[in-house]
C-alpha cells in the first residue's frame, strides 16, 4: 500500500477541492473470501478461520468462521462487544439453549458478555458465521482455571503460525487502517 501519511487536499473527480482529510485513502482495503485459504482447526478441533480484518492497534479482529458439527469453544468472557452474523446452520450457547443461533441470525453482546459457544453435533451441515470481536475473550477450563487469551494479536500469530503448517502460503488480510492489506 502506498497511503498517503501526511494531510492533504483531495478532490471530486470534476477537480472541485474538498476539506482537508486527515490520512488520505491511498487504496481501498479490501480482500476477496475466495483468495483467502482455510485455516482449517484453527481455532479448535472443527472450528476453522478465514481472517477478514486483523487489528491489533484497535484491537480488533473480524474472522470468517466455518464450523464443523459438534465443535464447541471453553467457557470465555469478552473484554469488548461482539457481533455475529451467522450465514449458514446453528450455533447454540450453552448457557442460553433455547436461543440458537440459525442462518440470518445477528447477534450482538457487550463486553463482559459469557458463554460456552457449541455446535449442535445433529447438524447436517457446516455452520459459517461472520464474527467481529472487539477486545479479548478469555477462556476457561472446565474447572475454571485460566485456558488462554485469544485477541487480535493472538488471532495474528495463528493466521501465521498455523497457515505456515498447512502451507497455505501467505494469507491476505487487512491489517491495521496504516497498515494496509497483509500480503507476505
Amino acid at each position: 500500500m502506498t497511503a498517503t501519511l501526511s494531510p492533504t487536499t483531495l478532490t471530486t473527480l470534476s477537480g472541485v477541492p474538498l476539506p482537508l482529510v486527515a490520512l488520505p485513502q491511498g487504496e481501498l482495503l479490501t480482500v476477496n473470501i475466495d483468495q483467502i485459504p482455510l485455516l482449517k482447526d484453527a481455532i479448535a478441533p472443527g472450528v476453522h478461520i478465514q481472517p477478514l480484518r486483523l487489528d491489533p492497534e484497535r484491537g480488533e479482529w473480524v474472522v470468517l468462521g466455518i464450523l464443523a458439527p459438534g465443535a464447541e469453544l471453553p467457557l470465555h468472557y469478552h473484554t469488548g462487544p461482539v457481533q455475529v452474523w451467522t450465514i449458514q446452520g446453528r450455533w447454540v450457547y450453552r448457557e442460553y439453549p433455547d436461543q440458537p443461533q440459525v442462518a440470518g441470525s445477528y447477534l450482538y453482546e457487550p463486553g463482559g458478555s459469557v458463554h460456552t459457544f457449541y455446535c449442535p453435533e445433529d447438524n447436517t451441515e457446516d455452520t459459517i458465521a461472520l464474527a467481529w470481536i472487539v477486545g479479548a475473550a478469555i477462556n476457561f477450563n472446565e474447572d475454571g482455571t485460566f485456558h488462554s487469551i485469544m485477541d487480535a494479536v493472538s488471532a495474528q500469530h495463528r493466521t501465521e503460525t498455523v497457515s505456515a503448517v498447512q502451507g497455505t502460503g501467505p494469507v491476505p488480510y487487512i491489517r491495521g487502517a496504516a497498515n494496509g492489506v497483509n500480503k507476505s
